[in-house]
């Protein structure tokens, strides 16, 4: 296998006998040593409740890559890299047994001290896990020590600086790394480079040319088995607060002075910064709920979310958010940011929509066929892929314009899918690269936006379900944008011209 200049290291994988673990980062790190990705130098130490031994943890991990791909060269030698512990996370003789077994693979493997922590488990326990790997001597090493999160981290601004708090006494801020699963995604970090690599757009990025973007993100599925979960975070907390916050701050920042992770963090501080506040009484006239009720998809019978297993009958918790974020400074001063997130759609799709602006002139009007606005689409999934809508003269004698598309596809290069999510970010992680985590202030600026929302939706029932599962949301939603000039670009069309 190819050597790599990825540092050795321990992961200590919390929840090492969950779904994400199984689905997302066991066959993640396969991939990564397939690749030659992961240093020889590394073992798995996987931590939960569960009173496995080591050969019951190696066949599990070595199932959930079997299922996860049909390419299992060098399988057997990558899961003798993989040890079990089972563990209380708040018994401090558990983390005494796991700092001698960390010790003894540390030496074992010549790891140099370097661990990742990684806690893929209910977020209730990060902290306490947080105060005991540093209290009972498991951050006491040579090397470095990391903690990767997975959201949500807190479910308000006050509880997250609570949980930033009780981790902070354990680790400094440039060692803890927030997963935001979207950043990992090929086509989000290829905003920057669309913005940044190409004299075409740099110059049109601001207000003088753009006359809105759109950021939707759909999905077919309701909430599953996840009614339980889903009625304490609803769709402004599970998807507005971390992910499409995310995306409107790449989309919208100003040019770093360097690719790092310092200034690229520093320009989204100052999107975060500049949103216009929004308050209780005026949240209605910014931001739109909906919750899906009965309906239709593909044939299909759908119940509505209060059917749903483990979901209150008369719950008030939204399934759809759709919102207008308005970026108070000089190059976006006046430029609506829409955003829409939605359970029970019509289609699975996550992209976002340039549209610019009108020539002040058209020469080639007809009443009857209006000019088509010229629009850059990012297609984040499904697909992945830019599609520029342009207008070119239609074949004939007439003067008249037809609208074009030159696209590219991102799965179309090498005939494969582009890396999951999880495993870019494992490889940063183990690299030492934050750049596609989240910061402190940016998890903090996000939460003091969206509690103001779900404050004011919190004080008012809403007049739930309104939309059927299966379609595009309410038509509350519409009107947003209708109001201002707009309409939502259909979430179905618009697709990348993938190859085949």
């Amino acid at each position: 296998m190819k050597q790599t200049d990825t540092p050795s290291a321990l992961i200590l994988l919390f929840g090492a006998t969950g779904d994400l673990a199984k689905r997302k980062l066991f066959p993640s790190l396969y991939r990564l040593y397939r690749k030659g990705q992961l240093s020889e130098k590394f073992a798995v130490v996987g931590i939960a409740r569960r009173g496995w031994t080591n050969e019951e943890f190696k066949s599990h991990v070595k199932a959930s890559i079997m299922s996860s791909t049909k390419r299992v060269e060098q399988l057997d030698e990558f899961i003798t890299h993989f040890y079990y512990q089972s563990h209380d996370v708040s018994d401090s003789d558990s983390y005494l047994a796991l700092k001698t077994l960390s010790d003894q693979l540390d030496e074992q493997y010549q790891l140099q001290g370097n661990r990742l922590f990684y806690l893929a488990m209910a977020p209730e326990f990060f902290g306490t896990i947080a105060e005991h790997l540093k209290t009972d001597g498991l951050t006491d090493t040579n090397g470095y020590h990391r903690l990767v999160i997975e959201k949500p981290f807190g479910h308000d601004l006050p509880s997250a600086e609570e949980l930033n708090d009780q981790i902070r006494k354990a680790f400094a801020e440039r060692d803890i790394y927030r997963i935001d699963h979207y950043l990992g995604k090929e086509m989000v970090q290829n905003i920057e480079a669309i913005r940044f690599a190409n004299a075409l757009f740099e110059p049109l990025w601001n207000s003088r040319y753009i006359s809105n973007i759109q950021v939707t993100s759909s999905e077919t599925l309701g909430v599953e088995e996840r009614g339980r979960y889903y009625e304490t975070s609803g769709a402004l907390k599970d998807m507005v607060q971390n992910h499409m916050m995310q995306m409107v701050a790449l989309l919208a920042m100003e040019p770093p002075i360097k690719l790092s992770t310092e200034e690229i963090r520093s320009e989204k501080v100052k999107v975060l910064r500049a949103l216009r506040p929004i308050t209780k009484e005026n949240a209605s006239e910014y931001f739109v709920r909906g919750q899906y009720g009965p309906g239709q998809l593909e044939d299909e019978q759908l119940p509505g979310y209060r059917e749903e297993t483990n979901v209150d009958p008369e719950s008030n918790t939204e399934t759809y958010v759709a919102g207008k974020l308005m970026i108070d400074n000089f190059r976006w001063a006046g430029v609506p940011f829409y955003i829409r997130t939605g359970k029970r759609m019509p289609s699975k799709s996550t992209k976002i929509v340039v549209q610019f602006k009108d020539i002040p002139m058209n020469l080639y009007y007809q009443p009857d066929q209006p000019l088509a606005p010229n629009l850059l689409v990012i297609h984040i999934q499904p697909e992945e892929g830019i599609t520029l809508h342009l207008n070119a003269k239609r074949s004939g004698q007439q003067l008249q314009t037809q609208p074009v598309k030159l696209s590219y596809a991102n799965n179309s290069v090498d005939g494969m899918n582009t890396p999951e999510a999880y495993e870019k970010l494992l490889h940063d992680a183990l690299q030492g690269d934050a750049t596609n985590f989240t910061h402190w202030d940016e998890v903090a600026l996000s939460w003091r936006y969206v509690d103001v929302i779900s404050d004011a939706w919190e004080e008012t029932k809403a007049e739930f379900p309104n939309y059927a599962a299966g379609s595009t949301g309410p038509k509350e939603a519409d009107e947003l944008l209708e109001k201002d000039g707009f309409s939502w670009w259909p979430m179905a069309t618009l697709d990348v011209d993938v190859c085949n």
